[in-house]
């Protein structure tokens, strides 16, 4: 039986990987069961690590460490990398209220950990420990222990409160949207308000009756209007025409228009009469319209054609077909000249049968191409990641600088070059299922890391005298501001169930709970909330902690 015992006493890499998997598959396996309607997903990899390493079984520090930190890493960027195409376009629309929402939940966190100093005489010093450990940011511990040794006090017992607080503080956040989703949210909430978003198109039917507009050619109308459009088909009698810039429009056209999902009323202003018929429903047959035109949704998967703006390749002049729409993972666009493309993009095109096999092979339409991951971009942006998290940021008034660490700098980068990667021939495309994949596995590796570390000396450390007390006040300064903040946010009717559970778990730091709120909204609404919020919450948090020792140690 020696081979068992080298499989899980002997401090090896084959040791580590046994003992990190066995938790992950067990904790992963339970996390689908459901209690109440209720399940833990993959948080429950965390209480499996912490009872595991409560047991005995313990793993090489280095490797422990090595294993964590490449989980949170992988898992982080490749969050940051899946929401980033679309994070600057949320954050100029609601980003703000967002971020607003989160500073409330870390100002009253902030106010009530106070609070608590004079309730309970407790030194700052262990509460900014507390404090840490209830919102998992080690980061912000960090700051507070430098901070403390500036101020010549050890930052020992800090250390210890946040090893004790962490755990609960881990799972207070998924208490918190358990308690919120089953006392005070209502079904409506439950209901993704970003789906509305998704479809930035609107397909209309008009009969041209505008004089203003007879006669012109299709150029100069655009150039003259506000409005962005694109005329896919146009039906004259029982004539089909190919629309160019140089067609000019007639009294009587039929024409199909896509155009941005608040333009309509504008479009009819333009063009004239509306033809009732439901085009924007999830399924139309665009090609039972007519039999003389074509309508095919071609794959972009020359990475060549990665960053151009759609105006510069000239579909229509080159090739006599029409782009009227782009499928960007689940969100429509309106295919307009200045649109950059990327590498996956899902494109509509109008035309002739022989025009748009031309065009398909020109934009490449491999399906199996797209297939193949893009491992390297990956490794490289998650080594920038690392680099940008490294770089001290020295703010007047504080002794020792900040740093973005490995959580905040990959996140950072990632959301980066997914948004502007194209622009720099950067190919960050991947798979929907690879993309769920990478970030389920970063995050299990890193759970149960977590759980490891923390579970060999958890029970020893809540039998000490300040134990139970650090433990109540960590779970109440997790729970209570995120609940009440929570629930205020659902009242308001501005936020969906899932959107408010990003904000939770980033304002929080908690990426964990970010897997319990990706399991219940069934969304991405969870993920880019969370996204948007995390990096200035993380920025925040880490100069409370200071502030709170300058002022109150």
């Amino acid at each position: 039986m020696d081979w068992i015992n080298g499989l899980f006493s002997l401090h090896s890499a084959l040791q580590c990987i046994t003992i990190v998997a066995l938790v992950c598959s067990i904790g992963l396996s339970l996390g689908k069961i459901r209690v109440a309607g209720i399940s833990l997903g993959i948080a429950f990899v965390f209480f499996i690590g912490i009872a595991v390493g409560n047991f005995g079984l313990s793993v090489d520090k280095q490797m422990l460490s090595f294993c964590e930190t490449f989980g949170l890493v992988l898992f982080v960027y490749t969050l940051g990398l899946h929401v980033g195409p679309n994070f600057f376009g949320s954050l100029r629309h609601e980003g703000l209220g967002l971020n607003i929402w989160s500073l409330a939940v870390i100002l009253l966190g902030t106010l009530f950990s106070i609070a608590l100093v004079y309730i309970f005489n407790i030194p700052m010093s262990d509460m900014v420990g507390i404090l840490s450990g209830a919102t998992t940011n080690t980061p912000a511990l960090g700051a507070a222990q430098q901070a403390l040794q500036h101020a010549g006090v050890s930052g020992a017992r800090a250390a210890l409160a946040t090893a004790v607080t962490y755990p609960l503080g881990v799972v207070g956040v998924i208490f918190s949207m358990i308690i919120i989703r089953k006392i005070f949210a209502r079904a409506e909430d439950m209901k993704s308000k970003s789906h509305e978003n998704d479809n930035h198109t609107f397909v209309g039917q008009f009969v041209v009756a505008n004089p203003a507009i007879i006669g012109k050619n299709i150029g100069a109308i655009a150039e003259g209007s506000h409005q962005k459009f694109i005329i896919s088909r146009i039906w004259r009698g029982e004539d089909v025409v190919t629309p160019m810039p140089d067609t000019v429009l007639k009294k009587d056209d039929n024409i199909l228009v896509v155009t941005g999902n608040h333009e309509k009323e504008a479009m009819e202003i333009m063009f004239g009469k509306m033809v009732h018929r439901d085009l924007n429903k999830e399924k139309v047959d665009w090609n039972h319209l007519d039999t003389k035109m074509e309508s095919r949704v071609v794959v972009l998967s020359r990475s060549v054609l990665n960053g151009k703006h759609l105006g510069n390749l000239h579909l229509r002049e080159t090739y006599g077909v029409t782009v009227s729409r782009v499928l960007r993972g689940d969100i429509k666009l309106l295919a307009t000249g200045d649109l950059v493309l990327r590498y996956g993009d899902r494109l509509t095109i109008v035309g002739q049968h022989e025009d748009i096999a031309h065009a398909e092979k020109f934009l490449g339409n491999s399906v199996k191409t797209l297939n193949e991951p893009n491992v390297a971009s990956i490794l490289f942006g998650m080594l920038l990641g690392l680099a940008l998290g490294t770089i001290p940021l020295t703010f007047s008034g504080m002794d020792a600088p900040i740093r973005l660490g490995i959580a905040g700098g990959p996140i950072i980068m990632g959301i980066l070059i997914g948004a502007f990667g194209p622009h720099f021939r950067i190919i960050t495309y991947t798979t929907r299922s690879a993309s769920l994949m990478l970030r389920k596995l970063g995050l299990s590796l890193y759970l149960a890391c977590l759980g490891l570390e923390a579970g060999k000396d958890f029970l020893n450390t809540i039998v000490r005298p300040e134990g139970l007390l650090w433990i109540g006040l960590g779970l109440a300064i997790t729970v209570l501001p995120t609940v009440i903040i929570g629930v205020i946010a659902l009242k308001t009717k501005k936020l969906d169930f899932g959107t408010m559970c990003g904000i939770l778990c980033g304002s929080m730091a908690n990426p964990m709970a970010l897997g319990y709120a990706n399991d219940t909204s069934k969304d991405e609404s969870s993920n880019i909330s969370y996204a948007t919020v995390y990096p200035l919450g993380m920025f925040i948090r880490v100069i409370i902690a200071q502030i709170l020792v300058m002022f109150f140690v």
